[in-house]
């Protein structure tokens, strides 16, 4: 079979007219003509140089609060440096871009691999220096032959991320548990060949991705996939069609941006960083202050012509989702401990409750077959120093992850008492917990009692 290129569309699709085993009608990724750049591995300056002795802290989260603002950014907070990587080790070398900060612990890793003849150096290399800034160590690769298929492509990503988490100057600052791969076009069916044959990787992202020879179906990687409105090459339909074989029980989140031609991914843009980056955060490094970026819609809606969540998204490990809330809010654990030192930080304007203690529910999202619901427990006049919530399921509905609170079930009965963290509470004072359930969303009527 003729492969799609990446050297434009016209050529190609008359290629494949004169082809008629042609496994898809119109295939894909851009064609980027420059001159191989030598890739020598190079040591950089002393002063860029990671430790060998990174010690990984017990949180995963890298940076300050992230706001819109910081993620339209075109660099984080972290200072980067890149080193060239020399052909060989499965893969035709590449570039690695890492954060120089060697206080932070290790890094979440990427690896990047380019569309159809193309060169990752000419179409994916913007990003390298970007990601990097924001707390992950990406590598982007070359490809042992131009013309590699989906399947040499994903085994080409899967052994840079071997490499890079082995051998590499870089390896001490790597978490080789968080992992992730990123493919553009034909690139973009090698990412699924990664996820279906290292489902331990922590999140993938497909630009356009065209797979001839596997099929998404197995994937069980939460899997990022965006898509172009004005693509003639992985057309919007086609993708359409990709996307819809992917399981159900998968974590997936599908976009396509308004007015995106199949060259779009190579040029620097914010718009699909603004996807990329909070989908990486959340999933490579657990961290929820992300999910506000995502779910249940994006705070920029205006590039996006099609948006598709599977919201929540919970990372591996749990912790709130909180899909439908503002980044501090995914720090309630911790002002909720503050609030029984200092009663009035979470205290309302409302008189406190009658008896010892109240609790409200609010609902924070559903979906086919679950929804998502916080519970908001308020001190009576007097301080407690535990709290307990009771409530009935509604036929056909199961509790299946709880944060902030300690769950028990006896049939229909659920019981979901204090953490350590959260149980002593001033007159007046609240705390939250979240929980998500199967079934369909109702309002219970909540109990709150304290010892």
């Amino acid at each position: 079979m003729s492969a799609p290129d990446d050297a434009g569309g016209v050529g190609e699709r008359a290629r494949l007219r004169r082809r008629p085993h042609a496994l898809r009608a119109v295939v894909a990724s851009v064609a980027v003509v420059a001159a191989m750049i030598a890739m020598v591995f190079a040591v950089g300056p002393a002063s860029a140089q990671p430790s060998p002795n990174a010690i990984t802290p017990n949180a995963t989260q890298r940076g300050p609060n992230p706001t819109i603002q910081s993620i339209e950014a075109t660099r984080g907070t972290f200072a980067t440096a890149q080193q060239n990587v020399a052909p060989g080790n499965g893969f035709n070398g590449g570039v690695v871009y890492y954060p120089t900060d060697t206080s932070q612990g290790t890094w979440g890793a990427l690896a990047i691999v380019p569309g159809y003849t193309a060169l990752c150096a000419n179409e994916e290399a913007w990003m390298g220096p970007w990601l990097a800034s924001f707390g992950f160590v990406v590598i982007c690769i070359e490809t042992n032959s131009r013309t590699d298929f989906d399947v040499a492509r994903g085994q080409e990503l899967l052994a840079a991320l071997d490499w890079l988490t082995t051998a590499s100057p870089v390896k001490n600052e790597v978490d080789p548990n968080r992992l992730a791969v990123l493919g553009h076009s034909m690139g973009g069916g090698g990412m699924v060949y990664a996820t279906e044959h290292r489902p331990s990787l922590r999140a993938a992202v497909g630009l356009a991705p065209y797979s001839p020879s596997e099929s998404w179906s197995t994937d069980t990687v939460p899997t990022l996939v965006i898509g172009g409105q004005n693509d003639t090459v992985v057309t919007p339909s086609l993708l359409s069609s990709e996307y819809a074989t992917l399981p159900a029980s998968t974590t997936t989140d599908f976009a396509q941006i308004a007015g995106a031609d199949h060259v779009y991914y190579t040029h620097a843009n914010n718009v699909e960083m603004k996807l990329i980056i909070p989908w990486l955060k959340i999933f490579v490094d657990s961290d929820t202050r992300y999910t506000q970026f995502l779910c249940p819609s994006l705070p920029d809606p205006s590039t996006i012509s099609i948006y598709q969540p599977k919201c929540p998204y919970v990372p591996p490990g749990g912790g709130s989702p909180s899909p439908s809330t503002s980044a501090s809010a995914s720090a309630s654990a911790s002002a909720s401990a503050s609030a029984s030192a200092s009663p009035s930080a979470s205290a309302s304007n409302t008189p406190p409750p009658p008896g010892a203690c109240a609790a409200t529910y609010q609902a924070e999202g559903s979906w086919p077959g679950g929804f998502q619901g916080q519970v908001t427990v308020t001190a009576g006049n007097a301080a407690i120093s535990g709290w307990t919530v009771h409530w009935t399921l509604a036929s056909g509905q199961q509790i299946t992850q709880v944060w902030n609170g300690t769950l028990t079930t006896s049939g229909s009965a659920v019981t979901v008492k204090n953490v350590s963290y959260n149980g002593s509470l001033g007159a007046g004072a609240t705390t939250t917990f979240g929980f998500l359930a199967n079934g369909s969303p109702s309002t219970p009527t909540l109990t709150c009692t304290s010892p």
